[in-house]
């Protein structure tokens, strides 16, 4: 897959209609695919089933000029396949975490004060537009959450698959910013 290649509106409907019949079959399938992704990277302990799963459905729309004329079967079974190359990479690139020092590890409870204050300056570093966008985006549960998602994208007049990217980059920040913040000597 190219590396800069993004899903358009165009190769998003093209997957839609390799899909299903219509437009009602082929988003309820394309929903139903997504959740099953969703929760077969949950299932395996990622960190960011969202983002993998719209990785997985971003390469098979790559890919769907060169397979859709001869694919046939369950169009999900592709989806999956494509989803164990994602994770196998996704374990590659994940470091793994730092083993505490059974010494200087601090209890947990004060841990946790120190990361929600880290969160809490880090979040008051952003911009107020990417404050309230990141905000806004990790609000609700369940279908209130995709709800929620899909009035902030049309608020914001863009792609839903735009506003993930852009609530992906301002949460590395977020967490770049955390882990800096950890780094630094606890103040008092």
């Amino acid at each position: 897959m190219k590396k800069n290649w993004s899903l358009t509106q165009e190769a998003f409907d093209r997957l839609l209609a390799w899909l299903g019949a219509g437009p009602e079959e082929a988003g309820r399938k394309y929903e139903e695919i997504r959740r099953s992704l969703i929760k077969i990277f949950t299932c395996r302990g990622c960190h960011e089933p969202e983002d993998l799963a719209d990785e997985v459905i971003n390469r098979v729309a790559a890919k769907l000029p060169q397979i859709e004329a001869d694919y046939t079967g369950d169009r999900a079974l592709y989806f999956y396949g494509v989803a164990n190359n994602v994770h196998l990479e996704y374990l590659r690139r994940r470091p793994a975490p730092p083993a505490p020092h059974p010494v200087t590890a601090p209890a947990a409870e004060e841990e946790d004060e120190r990361v929600y204050e880290c969160l809490l300056n880090c979040v008051g570093g952003l911009s107020s537009h990417n404050r309230e966008l990141v905000l806004q985006y990790y609000r609700e549960e369940k279908r209130a959450k995709i709800d929620n998602r899909k009035h902030l994208a049309e608020r914001l007049g863009i792609a839903l698959n735009a506003l993930r990217i852009r609530a992906f980059r301002i949460r590395l920040g977020l967490q770049k910013c955390v882990e800096e913040c950890l780094t630094r000597p606890a103040a008092g």
